[in-house]
Formats: structure tokens, sequence, C-alpha cells
């Protein structure tokens, strides 16, 4: 079965979340958005627990579903069959000995634990309890060593999952150029051989991953780690497997280039569960995609930061140094020498509201936006169905026709993008500046 699923959100338990992120909204809008399999977020969150328990119901195995009492009709005004699979994210801040300089160092790292049912995610939370706050924060902080986690996690069920989040951001990641560490194996020890997959995260995509030979036994996993409604499904799988926990899994397992490159293309086209791609974001458009300093303004290409000897030309102090320059640091290949080998492949999309609002030179949350949004999802079904299957003559023909080339520009890649640094999206361009002021002297 083909689906697409976003396996990491937040709930309205988490900081700088929406109070909108609750299970009935996220239900609705995941039909909306084309998107299957909807991460719970946030299962170490007691009260969220709660809800879990008390709003879901028992799916197909390892997955759950929204009780009908709760449910809320869809854009499309129909009822959505979304499937709720359990994962948290977990930040781990804590000191150790750096493998490098044996010094010690802190280190923040930021984890996803996939559960398979509800019975092992009160044993996680129970064991956890017993090292932090869990109330805190829906993504709680815990000063517990990456290592210790996957001990209390894989003790508790062999089944469950662990994948490093946002892989390479810069504060907060396994491979973060400012709190990380240069390996899986560093940062995981003896339990380094269960981690087989990473998130890449909004600021790096699979070319730039790949250019690590040492993640050639490591699937490359997308999802939004959304905080709105709004941008849910950003980045995501698509998978063709069995619905449920172990076809996830298994599918997943089946990204890795150690296991596609001796597989023929027919092969690989009927694997039991098969990964078959992600969506997601143009790196640069990420948050943390360039070096730079946001303060001063300063944002440079890896080159640009060597020239300056990783400082600020402005206030002298040191840059934060971006995804880009951290795989050059920690890369053995160049750019086009994994061309030839197995990859999964993958999308590189803008979410549909943002080429609307370019498309007719207004905000995201503009009326018009909305209007323009909700007609072509009743029209197509979805999101992502519109993004990455509706033929260009259909949109044509149901779309205003500025938004049916914006969306024909972004699958053509023909973007303008402003790299992102130092917690700073990046700004992309669809229209150029002539373009966009014929529109508004049209529009207005």
């Amino acid at each position: 079965m083909k689906f697409i699923a976003d396996l990491h959100i937040h709930s309205k338990y988490s900081r700088a979340t929406s109070k909108n992120m609750n299970l009935e909204e996220l239900d609705r809008w995941a039909d909306d958005k084309g998107i299957l399999v909807m991460a719970t977020g946030d299962f170490t969150h007691p009260e969220w627990f709660k809800e879990i328990k008390t709003k879901l119901e028992p799916a197909e195995p390892g997955l759950l579903k929204l009780k009908k009492e709760y449910k809320k009709p869809t854009i499309k005004g129909t009822y959505a069959e979304t499937r709720f699979f359990l994962s948290a994210e977990i930040s781990s801040i804590y000191s150790r000995l750096s493998p490098s300089t044996k010094e010690k160092r802190v280190y923040r790292v930021h984890n996803l634990v996939f559960a398979p049912d509800l019975e092992t995610v009160e044993k996680i939370n129970a064991r956890l309890s017993l090292v932090g706050n869990l109330k805190s924060d829906g993504r709680p902080i815990l000063g517990l060593d990456s290592e210790k986690l996957a001990e209390i996690i894989f003790n508790i069920n062999p089944e469950a999952a662990i994948v490093p989040a946002h892989c390479w951001t810069p504060w907060f990641s396994v491979f973060g150029s400012m709190s990380g560490f240069d390996s899986i194996e560093e940062c995981f020890g003896k339990y380094a051989d269960k981690i087989f997959a990473v998130e890449t995260g909004l600021s790096s995509d699979p070319l730039m991953n790949r250019r690590l030979s040492k993640l050639d036994n490591i699937s490359l996993i997308s999802n939004s780690d959304s905080h709105s409604l709004q941008k849910i499904g950003r980045e995501a799988n698509v998978f063709d497997a069995g619905l449920s926990y172990k076809g996830i899994m298994e599918a997943i397992r089946s990204g890795t280039p150690d296991f596609r490159k001796n597989l023929k293309t027919e092969e690989l086209k009927n694997l039991k569960n098969n990964f078959l791609a992600t969506v997601e974001f143009f790196p640069e458009e990420g948050k943390y995609h360039y070096d730079g300093h946001r303060l001063c303004g300063v944002v440079f290409s890896p080159e640009e930061t060597k020239k300056h000897g990783g400082v600020c030309p402005k206030c002298g102090k040191r840059l934060t140094i971006g995804v880009m320059n951290r795989v050059e640091e920690l890369a053995d290949r160049k750019p086009e020498e994994f061309g030839s080998r197995n990859c999964v492949p993958f999308y590189s999309l803008i979410p549909l509201d943002e080429i609307i609002a370019e498309a007719f030179n207004v905000g995201v949350g503009a009326k018009k936006v909305k209007g323009e949004y909700e007609k072509l999802i009743k029209t197509f079904g979805s999101e992502l169905k519109i993004l990455l299957e509706t033929e260009t003559d259909k949109l044509a023909a149901a779309a205003d026709s500025r938004v049916a080339e914006g969306i024909k520009a972004v699958k053509e890649k023909r973007v303008k993008i402003l790299p992102g640094y130092d917690g700073e999206y990046g700004k992309i361009k669809i229209f150029n500046e002539k373009e966009n002021a014929e529109k508004q002297n049209v529009l207005f």
C-alpha cells in the first residue's frame, strides 16, 4: 500500500507550539495535506499521553486512529482515516569526554523515539520520569547521555526505535557543529548498530547526507517537526508498505544504500516494504543551511567562513557554523560521487500556501490564499497530491494561472533562494521582481 507518513511533530504541550495542535485537528489536517500516517509526537508528556489513550483507539498493528466521536470534517467535507504513530522527541543535554580531545565537553542531542504500542510507551515514560520532569515540556530536556537513552529504550522493547532528529542542526543534534559528535558510533557507543536511520532536517537533503560513506548503512527519513497545523507534511516519507508499525520500520530499513546497492530495479519494485521517496525542503530554505551571525546580519558560505577564520567581521564573535559547512567537514565524497548508488529518491518542494502567496504577491495568511488553497484541495484531494502527482494541464484548468505556473516552477526547481543561517529561514523566490510587480498591478 502506498502512503505518506510524517513521523515527527509536536503537540500543544511543547514550547512555541500552536494550541491547535490537538488530535482532532491533526486528524483532519493530515488528510488535507495528504498524510495517512501522522506522528502523535510528545508521548512522554503525561497530559498528552492521557489524551492519546482517551481519544485514540487501536487500528492496524502498532497504529491508532481517532475515535468517531472526536472527528471533524476536512476541507472536502469528509472524515479522515488518519493513522497515528507513537513518537516523541527527547532533548539530551549532558557532558562526557570528547572522543577527539579527551576533554570534558557538553553535548546537546535531540533523538526521536518510536514505540510499537501503548504498553511500551507506559514503560518508557515510567523510566524516564525517574531521570527528569516529563511535565515541563512536550519535548523533555533530560540530562541523559544518548547511549544511556538507547540502553533504556532497547531494554524496554527491542522493537522500539531511536532516530537522531534533524541530525545536522548546529545546537541540538548528533552531528551539530556546536554540540554534536563526528559519528553515530561516538554518540551511541555499543548501541550504534541499532541506529538504522537519521532525520535529515530542514537544512539538509539526501544529496548532502550521502556525501558521508559512514552513513551508507543508515536510512534518511524526513519529517516536518511541525509546531503548527499549517506546517505538517512540509517534509515527509513515501512508503509502499504494510500499514503497520512493523511495515513502516521495515520500509525505513530498506532505504540504506548498503541494502539497495545490489538490488535490481525489478527487485526494488517487488520489495514487500519499500521506501519510495522523501519529501524535502529546498535545504537552502532551512534555518541553519549557511554559516552566519543573525544579530549582525552576516551570512557566509563555507568558503567565506574559512576566509574570515570563523569569526563575524562586524562584532568579532564566533559565527554559528551551519549545516553545509559541517557536511563539508565530515564528508569523504564529492557531490557527484554517489550518483550511481541506488539511493531513495527525493522531491524538493515548497508548501502550497507559500506558492499561492507568492503567486498573488500577498502574505501566507491572506484570505485570498486560504480561498485558493481550499479550492485546490477540494478539486484534487490533498496538498501533496497537488505538488507531487497532479499534471500541469489539469492544474492549469483548475487553478489560477499564476499558481499553476508557480507549482510547475517548483517541480522544475526553477527557484531562487537566499540561504538561511543562524536561526533565520532562507528567503525563497519563485517569480522575479518584475513578475511580482506586474501581478501586483493586476491584483490591486
